[in-house]
């Protein structure tokens, strides 16, 4: 027996190798985020809310998509699309218009991808969902989409990487993929700009 015999266990799981692709762009979008203070004052957490209700309400086709519910068939329940639009109306934001340039009629790989993304943001929820009660914001009023899953968020994350990774995919849908793990992060960038659009940046001041 040689190592050459099985190849497939010196590969990166493909979720390590999407994190790696895009770690430039995570770490870019956090840093903006950090700039932003969204948990400093109401005003400024209902812009971030804003960005999280648009990326969600553009990904809830495919969460709702019959041919991911087969291979997720959880898919629907993890859906955020709701609860954020549910704190926005809790704080009496108005519910922000679509913003051009949304995904549209995605490949499986593209699809799986951007849902990864939003599935990883659930992790560091953790956090934000107690800078939210600082805020007087909680699970039930303001701050349901940071709400924890239920089950857990570790558990529902490693069970939502069990399955992608055991996904096959053709060498063609394994590119789309790297493309689309920096393609998400950018829209989210996009749409975080766009709700503090009139907003004056923390750190500047």
């Amino acid at each position: 027996m040689t190592v050459t015999e099985h190849p497939q266990d010196q590969a990166p799981l493909r979720s390590a190798r999407l994190r790696a692709i895009s770690q430039t762009l995570h770490d870019s979008l956090e840093n903006t985020v950090a700039r932003y203070a969204p948990f400093d004052t109401p005003e400024s957490y209902a812009r971030f809310l804003q960005m999280q209700y648009l990326f969600q309400s553009e990904l809830q086709p495919l969460y709702n998509d019959p041919a991911l519910i087969a291979l997720f068939p959880d898919l629907p329940g993890r859906c955020r699309a709701e609860a954020a639009k549910a704190d926005l109306i809790d704080l009496g934001v108005a519910i922000p218009q679509p913003v051009p340039g949304a995904l549209s009629e995605p490949s499986r790989a593209t699809a799986l991808t951007w849902l990864r993304v939003s599935e990883g943001s659930k992790l560091g929820a953790a956090i934000l969902i107690k800078r939210a009660n600082a805020l007087g914001y909680t699970e039930s009023f303001g701050a349901r989409h940071l709400a924890e899953p239920e089950g857990g968020r570790g558990k529902g994350w490693k069970a939502f990487n069990a399955i992608f990774d055991a996904l096959p995919f053709s060498a063609g849908e394994e590119a789309e993929a790297d493309q689309a793990a920096n393609d998400a992060f950018a829209r989210l960038q996009v749409l975080l700009q766009h709700t503090y659009a009139d907003h004056r940046e923390t750190a500047s001041a």
